[in-house]
């Protein structure tokens, strides 16, 4: 068995919780995202409060990434996601999304 660690850092301020909706904002600003655009302006579910984390958008230009950010595990049922879905209406998507891209319901 290996002895791999645990990256969760606790999130205390999070906005959000476990069940609730959100929306995730449609907005396409210039330079590096972490945000699909084909979820942009989705509504799904919380599923997991993973933790707080250095912001990738800001690593990605060598900045510090501070201050941490929330990142959530959100769910979007895929017949809202892609049009003319055929497959089960309880099909699910899950994608970790940074608080800063989430609005509430």
């Amino acid at each position: 068995m290996s002895n791999v660690t645990s990256t969760y850092t606790e999130a205390p301020d999070h906005l959000f919780n476990i069940g609730d909706e959100v929306k995730v904002i449609r907005s396409n600003p210039p330079g590096h995202r972490r945000t699909p655009a084909y979820i942009k302006g989705n509504v799904g579910i919380i599923e997991r409060i993973c933790g707080s984390y250095p912001n990738p958008e800001e690593l990605a230009y060598g900045f510090d990434g501070l201050p941490k950010r929330v990142l959530y595990r959100v769910s979007f049922k895929q017949v809202d996601i892609w049009l003319n879905y055929t497959g089960p209406g309880n099909d699910l998507l899950e994608m970790e999304i940074f608080e800063h891209w989430l609005s509430p319901l």
